[in-house]
């Protein structure tokens, strides 16, 4: 079994190459849904958030308003820490269950940990390679106002809350290149795993 983290920037293309990695038969471990299930209703980490930032962040149905929240925590630096603080301990906690329970059932398994904060939270250092998909901010931008319906400006904030995509290259062992297209993304994932699934099948020898 081989542990490897999967990041990238907001826009840069990380979940494409995601997708794809679990096409090809790589087992992901989404941080995302993780996220959203440790803070669903009544759970610690849900009364936690309430508890820091007021009933205010709340959906009608008492789920947590996702786009309230991250308005809320965008700008403000210490806010976003704290909801760090509390969301990553349950997420990673969470994470290293799946991961026995996949090693168990696959001692040949490539495990992908997907998390946009791999790097900032320092959870890089359990995974055994580290893999970034890189895009360059333009790029990034395009998207975020395609896709999200962002301004330029709201899009640039966005980018620049987050650790600059150049920084975070310097700890990955692979590098995607998120600028190219479909096809090619496709190409230097699949060069990418045959080489994870030599060093798992290593691993059980």
């Amino acid at each position: 079994m081989i542990l490897v983290g999967l990041t990238g920037g907001i826009a840069s293309g990380k979940s494409t190459a995601s997708g794809i990695f679990k096409k090809l038969g790589a087992y992901i471990i989404d941080a995302d849904i993780l996220a959203r299930e440790v803070v669903e209703p009544l759970k610690p980490a849900w009364r936690d958030i309430v508890k820091n930032f007021g009933k205010e962040i709340l959906n009608n149905d008492n789920s947590i308003n996702r786009r309230k929240l991250a308005e809320i925590v965008f700008n403000n630096k210490n806010k976003r820490e704290l909801l760090n603080s509390i969301v990553h301990p349950r997420v990673f906690k969470r994470a290293r269950e799946m991961e026995k329970e996949i090693a168990k059932k696959d001692p040949k398994a490539v495990i992908i940990f997907d998390a946009a904060l791999l790097i900032e939270s320092g959870y890089y250092k359990k995974m055994d390679k580290n893999i970034v998909v890189y895009a360059d901010e333009d790029v990034q931008v395009k998207r975020l106002i395609k896709r999200d319906g962002l301004t330029k400006d709201e899009a640039e904030k966005r980018i620049k809350s987050q650790m600059p995509l150049r920084e975070k290259v310097r700890f990955a062992d692979y590098i995607i290149d998120g600028n190219k297209v479909l096809n090619m993304v496709k190409k230097q994932a699949k060069a990418v795993i045959e080489i994870l699934r030599e060093k798992a099948i290593k691993s059980i020898k």
